[in-house]
């Protein structure tokens, strides 16, 4: 048997056995989807880490102030909008009435300040942007404020953190965490809460959908009919 004949024999035999990366609904699980990784998720902290599993799991857990749309450009998401002042020296950001996390807590003003200074030494944009920063303050409970001692007009793009690790907004309590530990808890206000009596650490670890978030402009009405992922770093079984 030729060699290139052997490699192909023995790839479609791993498929068949299941043991492959791959994306599946199976007919006794509708609204499960099962996706089989390439590495174990086994750390679930996005700040502390830019492993690409955390990263990818964090956007279903967390939400970030801005986004980054497909031609690279931030827009807002937690934020309702900002306003620039003196010549760029002031910026107000206000967030977005309504906004939850997973523990039914109101995300405030101090939380996202408390966030933006955990993620900052992580995320190299944001790092800038804080050492561009003369104050960062809470104004009140859906305001947060800027004062700059230089104009930093990327400042939206440094808080999306297009990069490893995620700039992800989490309660004060679990923000005051060093940036260098894993928090204790893993608590978000993006789409899916991540099930903790489920995860098992180098196996499973299962998210599921919420039933109504104020994330901003994208709507939830559009995702498919899937209340739970679950990502497994071997066969689904």
């Amino acid at each position: 048997m030729r060699r290139r004949d052997l490699l192909k024999t023995g790839a479609a035999a791993t498929l068949m056995a299941g043991v492959a990366p791959r994306l599946g609904r199976g007919a006794d699980r509708a609204k499960t989807l099962v996706f089989v990784g390439v590495a174990d998720l086994s750390v679930l902290d996005p700040v502390m880490t830019g492993f690409r599993p955390t990263r990818n799991a964090a956007y279903l857990v967390f939400d970030t102030l801005y986004g980054i749309d497909t031609e690279w450009k931030a827009q807002p998401q937690m934020v309702d909008g900002h306003v620039v002042e003196e010549d760029g020296l002031t910026w107000t950001l206000k967030l977005r009435d309504g906004l939850r996390f997973h523990d039914k807590e109101p995300v405030l003003a101090r939380d996202v300040a408390a966030s933006i200074r955990r993620f900052a030494p992580r995320v190299i944009f944001a790092n800038a942007l804080m050492d561009a920063t003369n104050e960062l303050s809470a104004r009140d409970d859906r305001t947060v404020r800027f004062r700059l001692k230089r104009p930093f007009p990327h400042l939206p793009e440094a808080l999306a953190g297009p990069g490893g690790n995620v700039p992800a907004i989490m309660p004060e309590r679990l923000a005051a965490e060093s940036p260098f530990k894993p928090v204790a808890e893993v608590v978000g206000s993006g789409p899916h809460r991540i099930l903790k009596d489920e995860h098992i650490s180098g196996a499973r670890a299962v998210f599921e959908r919420l039933a109504s978030i104020d994330r901003g402009q994208a709507s939830r009405s559009a995702s498919p009919p899937v209340r739970r992922w679950r990502i497994s770093s071997g066969s689904s079984g």
